[in-house]
């Protein structure tokens, strides 16, 4: 559904280069700190940012050459845009019937009334994750194949969070053909939601994996600097110093289980993949 092979972006002091893909029926990850360039590598996807070289396509087509058809199947939430704070809910229906056909209004109302979001109240009015569950509604509403939404719950509490991962879930069973581009920086998030995750830093990828595996088959090592030198180190994809000796990555826990019985395993969630493959010394 959407390819990036080696596409370059460069800045002054910021250099993207990334390849990566989204398959029909899946929803993907990207994941990484602020400024690693995950809004950088979505604003290309969608042209809001040309890049310097390389090559994107989505469904099938250069980026470039989308027709109008094309892009009313994308459905977009970024954290930096949307409609004028002065504008109604109702007003805003009324914009997006206009503008797409395929607009279902019916649902969105619908759907803004059952997420308590009020339909004659301005959008200035409206708090963080009111705003943030609008975003979401407009970028589904008519019928997208495609959903790439930008930190869609950052800043919102427990609560609010959940509503919109729901959305998500029911958008993505409706139809198994769609997919969803989703960056975030809540690791829960994405660990219950996300079927893969490629994780940026400085403009890479260094990392594209199965959610499941990630939390199946990682694990975080801890032991003193003596045990540690007596480990196989074939497995080991980061280390890093600890006051107790070492923190180690491995994408083989089960090998180290199995081998090392009295080590001290635990179970990797992606705020700590994160901190190791960003921040180890190997």
């Amino acid at each position: 559904m959407v390819k990036l092979e080696n596409v370059i972006k460069d800045y002054k002091d910021f250099n993207l280069n990334v390849s990566m893909e989204i398959k029909p029926g899946t929803i993907v990850g990207l994941i990484g700190k602020n400024g690693s360039g995950k809004s950088t590598t979505i604003k290309s996807i969608l042209g809001l940012i040309k890049p310097n070289a390389g090559k994107i396509t989505v469904f099938g087509k250069n980026a470039s050459e989308l027709l109008p058809s094309d892009k009313q199947k994308l459905g977009v939430a970024l954290a930096d845009g949307g409609y004028s704070v002065y504008l109604k809910v109702k007003d805003i229906a009324a914009i997006q019937a206009k503008m797409y056909k395929d607009f279902d209004k019916e649902y969105f109302l619908r759907k803004c009334n059952e997420a308590e979001l009020p339909l004659n109240k301005t959008i200035k009015e409206f708090s963080t994750g009111m705003k943030a569950k609008l975003r979401v509604l407009l970028a589904l509403s008519h019928d997208a194949q495609l959903l790439i939404l930008d930190e869609p719950t950052a800043g919102l509490d427990v609560g609010a969070r959940n509503e919109i991962l729901d959305i998500l879930r029911d958008y993505m069973i409706a139809d198994e053909d769609r997919a969803i581009l989703i960056t975030s920086h809540i690791s829960s998030d994405l660990e219950g939601l996300c079927d893969e995750v490629y994780l940026i830093d400085k403009g890479r990828i260094i990392l594209q994996e199965e959610t499941d595996i990630i939390t199946g088959e990682y694990g975080l090592i801890k032991v003193s600097n003596d045990v540690f030198d007596k480990l196989d180190k074939e497995y080991l994809l980061k280390v890093k110093d600890e006051s107790f000796g070492k923190s180690c990555l491995t994408s083989h826990a089960q090998y180290y289980k199995e081998n090392y019985p009295d080590i001290v395993i635990e179970r990797v969630g992606i705020d700590q993949l994160i901190l190791m493959l960003t921040g180890g010394n190997k």
